[in-house]
């Protein structure tokens, strides 16, 4: 497939034929000499510096990213970049000029206004020298895009939000917001400390120059918010410095956040002829940490003086009501005086009635209560004997119920007896009789051996009593296999006659 080319026909040329192909280096040479011949002399540009890397050491350069980028009506954003140096020779020249007039030295999103020359090199492309720099430019636009902040806090209120606050009496609790290492903490410190008032200092360390200066401060502040309640004032001290270091108190996020907090703050940032947008949107400004500290002082002072003022009027005042009260109480003394005499005599005169009162009283009552004794004595010999007759009868009729009680119980126990002693008997004479059977059948059949009597009668003493023996009422013991039992003859019977053996 034969190369492509361009296909546009050039005057002189045919269409049929191709060009002639250039080399890199000669194009680029032609591009070279064409900006060269374009561009020959240096322009006036404006621009933001988008990166920046400065000299490390002695004979080095400086080497820039130029931006320049803007929104069109319609909404589109344009950007142009471009890459420019400053040789060593001239950076040496402009950099502490331009840091002399403006006060800052050159940084990142920076705009400035620069004395350029275009160049074109075959290997390093396109590049602007830098031949000068406008330090009025830049104090120009450090100067609109510090009014732009004032105007933005104004627009939303947060000029006026802190001196709306009311600052305590006697301001004597601080939050400082400080390097813990600054002279112009030490300073303020030094300067409380030779006050003859006692201030509770709480130090909220942040870092009070460079860019990260303004995220420190805020971060102080909201780390003091919640303690807010514990604080009468926020101090924000620094110990002066170059414009450059203190241009982050032109920062409008630091500014809004110290406008918008709900305690006091009071600046000391060391400003020497200009005020910084913090200072506009603070409860008060001044100069200097120790400015800060004479102020506090000042101020516990004055309202030292007040309350001294206010002592000796009270002094004053107390000692004319002293006096006012003594003399009221000189007239009260005599009027009560008197009104005691008055009431003494009262007094005196009813103690007298009363006394003669009680003379005639006791004796009324000495005979009411002879004659009470009188009637008691009589009456007393009437109740002891009508008690005594009472009691009489209850015994009486307490020993007829004893009585009735015993003859029950006596009746009814000799009538178990009775019964107990008839069952006994009857026992006996069973067994008597069957014993007497029993004796009978045997002698009746007289074996060679008798056995054992089954029963024994016994005397009450336990001796052997015989039949012939035993006559009605005697009292016998009837030895049976089983057991003995008393018992008692009431009769005798005739024994019948021993059947003969057949």
């Amino acid at each position: 497939m034969p190369p492509l080319f361009n296909r546009r026909s050039e005057i002189g040329l045919s269409p049929s034929l191709p060009p002639a192909p250039l080399a890199l280096a000669e194009l680029l040479v032609r591009v070279r000499q064409t900006l060269a011949d374009r561009f020959p002399e240096s322009y006036w540009v404006v621009a933001e510096i988008a990166d920046l890397t400065l000299p490390r050491f002695d004979g080095a350069h400086c080497y820039l990213v130029l931006t320049d980028q803007h929104v069109t009506g319609r909404g589109a954003q344009l950007k142009a970049q471009a890459r420019a140096t400053i040789w060593s020779q001239r950076f040496q020249q402009l950099a502490p000029a331009f840091e002399e007039q403006t006060g800052q030295s050159l940084r990142l999103g920076l705009k400035v206004m620069l004395r350029v020359k275009v160049t074109f090199h075959e290997q390093y492309g396109l590049s602007l020298d830098v031949l000068a720099i406008d330090p009025t430019y830049t104090v120009g636009e450090l100067a609109r895009q510090r009014l732009l902040t004032i105007k933005k806090l104004e627009a939303k209120g947060l000029l006026d939000r802190q001196k709306e606050l009311s600052l305590a009496l006697g301001p004597q609790r601080l939050a400082v917001i400080s390097s813990p290492t600054a002279a112009g903490f030490q300073d303020f410190v030094h300067q409380l400390g030779e006050s003859p008032y006692d201030f509770a200092v709480a130090l909220f360390p942040a870092s009070m120059q460079g860019e990260d200066s303004p995220a420190s401060i805020r971060a102080a502040l909201d780390l003091i918010r919640p303690r807010r309640q514990q604080f009468d004032a926020v101090i924000i001290i620094r110990g002066g410095g170059s414009k450059t270091d203190l241009l982050a108190f032109d920062d409008y996020g630091l500014s809004a956040a110290v406008g918008s907090f709900p305690v006091p703050v009071l600046t000391g940032i060391g400003h020497e002829r200009d005020e910084a947008v913090i200072d506009l949107a603070a409860h008060l400004s001044l100069k200097t940490p120790t400015a800060v500290a004479a102020f506090l002082t000042e101020r516990l002072a004055r309202l030292d003086a007040v309350f001294s003022g206010y002592a000796g009027r009270i002094r004053e005042l107390a000692a004319a009501q002293v006096q006012d009260a003594n003399d009221y109480l000189t007239r009260l003394a005599r009027y009560t005086q008197q009104a005691a005499q008055g009431q003494l005599d009262q007094q005196r005169d009813a103690l007298q009635q009363r006394i003669r009162a009680a003379t005639v009283a006791p004796r009324a009552q000495l005979r009411q209560q002879f004659r009470q004794l009188v009637r008691i004595r009589h009456a007393l010999p009437r109740a002891a004997g009508r008690a005594l007759a009472g009691q009489q009868r209850r015994l009486r009729k307490f020993g007829r119920l004893l009585e009735q009680r015993f003859r029950r119980l006596h009746r009814r126990r000799r009538e178990q007896l009775l019964r107990q002693r008839y069952h006994v008997q009857l026992l006996a004479e069973r067994v008597l009789h069957r014993a007497e059977l029993r004796l009978a059948h045997a002698t009746a059949y007289r074996l060679p051996e008798a056995p054992a009597p089954i029963v024994q009668l016994l005397s009450s003493d336990g001796q052997a009593l015989p039949l012939e023996a035993a006559t009605p009422g005697t009292e016998v013991l009837l030895r049976l296999p089983e057991a003995d039992l008393q018992a008692c003859i009431t009769a005798r019977q005739p024994s019948p006659a021993p059947a003969l053996p057949l």
